[in-house]
């Protein structure tokens, strides 16, 4: 064959080619392919972390990542996780299925929750104000810290969804007193009292990276009580001034003390054992949420799934449980919502999502989360979150 009927019949297949990919509706060999966006290619948890981990500086980073001492609790979550199996169902019409609840009567699409964690602005420079923007879009609840970088107030403007605020009692009872009428006045929906902290756990990281904070994040909240930044911004100095702000002389009277100055509905964080879930609904609260504050604090902790049963039964309905602690995944969280959880708080993966892509960052996070207990319910078998229940799980 001569080089010109070669080149003619190359030609004439290349032809015969683009015709083909004309009729099953592929592009043309010069038709650009739409961009896909850094968020779009973020197709798990595990991916938002490694996006973070690249944005973020070590310290920073280290400071949302770790845990206290050697992080056994920390590793404990996630194991214990592991330590159930689902059994699925068959035969079910899950031809739609619905993920939609209620916390404390505040509707919600679904029964994820964005727990509170400190500082959003080390992750992206609109901090909070995102992430509420998120929560807002996505149609769930944001629990704000009392130790964020931007203050309840900014952060209850920039939200359309519904909003708790996790509040310390500290030693000086005026600042608690203040920052519940603030979060009341804002139109926080909840108080969501953190039991765990009478003192702040030893973060072994912080210490090893030196960690302080940037210049443009702060305290927010505590700036109108005249808390001088400069003063404790030096290495170890942020966890020595909570530690003096913490009051660790806390008990029951505390719950009550709380109870007597606010109008809003109590939520106990912190809770791992049936006793203290028995006297928490004797006092009169109306929800815990079962958590070892992401490993941060007690070091050799339970997982919180393995805790969660016990906490469950002790309540029997009288107030609504709900969990955190290593949910990465939306078959996760199932686990979770089958050994009685109403929903499951996020901390650490919204974190990585913020600093991945800001406000865009945290939906494309929750996006994935939902989308990862959608399908983990219609393969179990479940179209609605009232099918869920204990019959689909079992120890490993």
């Amino acid at each position: 064959m001569s080089t010109r009927r070669a080149m003619k019949n190359v030609s004439t297949a290349g032809a015969r080619r683009r015709t083909v990919q004309s009729a099953l509706g592929e592009p043309a060999a010069r038709k650009k392919r739409p961009a896909i966006s850094s968020l779009d290619a973020l197709l798990n948890v595990a991916d938002a972390e490694a996006a973070a981990r690249r944005a973020m500086s070590r310290g920073a980073f280290d400071y949302y990542a770790g845990g206290a001492e050697d992080e056994r609790t920390l590793a404990r979550n996630r194991d214990g996780i592991d330590r159930w199996v689902l059994l699925h169902r068959v035969l079910v019409d899950v031809s739609h299925v619905d993920l939609a609840t209620t916390a404390l009567d505040a509707p919600l699409t679904m029964p994820i929750c964005l727990a509170p964690a400190a500082f959003h602005r080390l992750a992206h420079k609109d901090g909070e104000v995102a992430t509420a923007r998120a929560a807002g879009t996505a149609g769930t609840l944001l629990t704000a810290s009392t130790i964020a970088s931007t203050s309840l107030e900014d952060i209850a403007a920039a939200a359309s969804g519904p909003l708790w605020f996790q509040l310390y009692v500290y030693k000086n009872r005026d600042i608690a007193r203040d920052l519940a009428e603030r979060a009341e006045r804002a139109g926080y929906s909840a108080l969501v009292l953190t039991v765990d902290t009478p003192m702040l756990g030893r973060r072994e990281r912080d210490f090893r990276n030196g960690f302080t904070l940037p210049p443009s994040v702060k305290m927010a909240n505590f700036e109108k009580y005249g808390d001088q930044f400069e003063r404790w911004n030096v290495p170890g100095g942020m966890a020595a001034r909570i530690h003096e702000l913490m009051d660790h002389s806390l008990t029951w009277e505390s719950v009550d003390w709380l109870r007597s100055v606010t109008r809003l509905p109590i939520v106990l964080k912190g809770i791992v054992r049936a006793d203290d879930a028995r006297r928490a609904v004797e006092a009169g609260v109306r929800a815990i949420i079962v958590s070892n504050h992401g490993g941060r604090q007690l070091d050799g902790g339970e997982a919180t799934i393995l805790a969660l049963p016990d906490v469950v039964d002790a309540v029997a309905g009288r107030a609504e449980v709900y969990v955190d602690g290593g949910f990465r995944r939306g078959s996760d969280i199932l686990k979770a919502l089958a050994l009685g959880a109403r929903g499951a708080f996020i901390g650490r993966p919204y974190l990585w999502g913020l600093a991945a892509g800001g406000e865009a960052g945290v939906g494309r996070v929750l996006e994935i989360l939902r989308a990862e207990l959608g399908l983990a319910m219609a393969l179990a078998g479940c179209a609605r979150l009232s099918d869920i229940d204990r019959s689909l799980v079992r120890p490993a």
